[in-house]
């Protein structure tokens, strides 16, 4: 067992419904979720829910320096790891739902990009509902948005709520295939254009230059 993997387990024991996972997501996993960031360009990309940074990592690996990243985590001691292990990542102790006020504080444009690693399936709808709204309204109008779910939770009623909050809010939703390798199994959704946006401004910047005060 990895270092992560423990420190997982320990605060998902502390706190199941704040974590919602006993493991960290795979390379894999990973991978999949983390398709939509360009290799071109100065993208603001967002990540929700990094926990000890699964996907954070293969993030950075696909920007190679380039715009901005921010990661939102709620836990303090994966906000702590986090920001030992990935300096060049702006992590705030905020929470999703905190979305358009953190780009705000830090000068930005909406996001090009938005990664979750939520546990939707645990958390209270009126809870998803304002975190689903916080997204929408924190993201351009061609953003790319994804997120996953458990295989074997696929069924449940929080599930199917999750797909059909999605298909409310974007114009495009797709189902990946299954992620077999990861603990559990687990299906990437793939979502674009939110509705409701309008267009504005772009910047090509780097977050350094504006980082507020953490």
């Amino acid at each position: 067992m990895t270092i992560e993997t423990a420190l997982f387990l320990g605060r998902f024991l502390q706190n199941p419904r704040r974590v919602g996972a006993v493991a960290p997501s795979s390379s894999r996993l990973a991978w999949r979720a983390t398709v939509p960031v360009p290799d071109t360009g100065h993208p603001v990309v967002v990540e929700l829910g990094p926990g000890t940074g699964a996907f954070t990592e293969l993030i950075q690996r696909r920007l190679g320096g380039r715009g901005c990243h921010l990661a939102l985590e709620v836990d303090p001691v994966f906000t702590a790891l986090l920001r030992r292990r990935f300096p060049m990542v702006d992590v705030v102790a905020a929470a999703a739902e905190d979305l358009p006020d953190v780009l705000a504080a830090y000068g930005l444009p909406p996001a090009d990009v938005v990664v979750s690693g939520l546990p939707w399936t645990v958390l209270p709808a009126a809870l998803v509902d304002r975190t689903m709204a916080a997204i929408v309204a924190g993201m351009a109008p061609h953003g790319a948005f994804t997120t996953f779910a458990y295989l074997h939770a696929s069924w449940t009623s929080p599930a199917r709520r999750l797909r059909n909050r999605l298909t409310g809010v974007f114009e495009e939703v797709v189902v990946g295939r299954t992620v077999w390798a990861n603990l559990p199994p687990a299906l990437v959704y793939h979502a674009r254009r939110p509705r409701h946006q309008s267009a504005g401004a772009r910047h090509g910047r780097n977050c350094s230059s504006t980082r507020p005060s953490r």
